[in-house]
């Protein structure tokens, strides 16, 4: 099957194309907003290098967050308006486990993916070998660094914020991995995507939302006063 990845949570923006588990073409472009406009035409050249026609693509798969709200919204926006009008299937990949998925664990006992929430806050998720170990979480460092157990790998962009601060509660007890490695890759979204759709895992594209930990970035109302 042919299936494109779109990946819109960070100022890198990225889409692959993917023939079952093989990246055909890949694109990573910065961007401090992603919009419409830098989507479709993104897609065009992908396509027309990989020799692909629009008609011919299985599915689509993109990344859900958390991140940028408005880059969220509109890749979302684009990918279930193709699935919808195509009626070909869609999946939904958390943005934390696309970094996970990327990093070279090496020797360490968890992965642990920590992004910049602002506000004092990280977006951090906590990785064992069978997988992920709990919830996506939105809390202060200090929060985050009481769950962490044994030799941690860290990666994300938050560590330009807060490297100094683990190495200072954690010294020879974590690792960190390389800024190469902090953004979320549409390349590497494909393989987690292949293998929901290998499987038949899809998710309703009428219903698909963005994974959001700020409720009122978004204005979701919970009822609470």
């Amino acid at each position: 099957m042919y299936f494109v990845s779109f990946e819109t949570s960070s100022k890198i923006f990225s889409l692959a194309v993917n023939k079952d588990g093989k990246v055909l073409r890949y694109r990573n472009l910065r961007s401090a907003q992603v919009l419409e406009d830098s989507i479709l035409p993104a897609l065009d050249k992908a396509l027309d290098s990989a020799g692909i026609k629009f008609g011919q693509i299985d599915g689509f798969a993109i990344a859900l967050g958390p991140g940028s709200f408005t880059s969220l919204r509109v890749g979302l926006a684009t990918v279930k308006a193709f699935a919808m009008s195509t009626g070909k299937p869609v999946v939904g990949i958390p943005t934390l486990d696309i970094i996970a998925r990327g990093v070279e664990r090496g020797g360490c006992d968890e992965i642990c993916v920590i992004n910049d929430a602002r506000r004092g806050n990280v977006y951090a998720c906590i990785y064992g070998p069978s997988g992920r170990k709990g919830d996506y979480m939105l809390s202060s460092l200090d929060e985050l660094l009481n769950k962490v157990r044994g030799k941690t790998l860290f990666v994300g962009d938050a560590l330009k914020l807060y490297r100094k601060d683990i190495e200072k509660a954690y010294k020879s007890k974590c690792l960190f991995a390389d800024e190469k490695w902090w953004y979320p890759q549409a390349k590497i979204m494909a393989g987690l995507a292949y293998e929901r759709f290998r499987d038949h895992r899809y998710d309703d594209a009428a219903g698909l939302q963005p994974l959001y930990l700020y409720a009122q970035d978004c204005q979701v109302s919970t009822g609470k006063k």
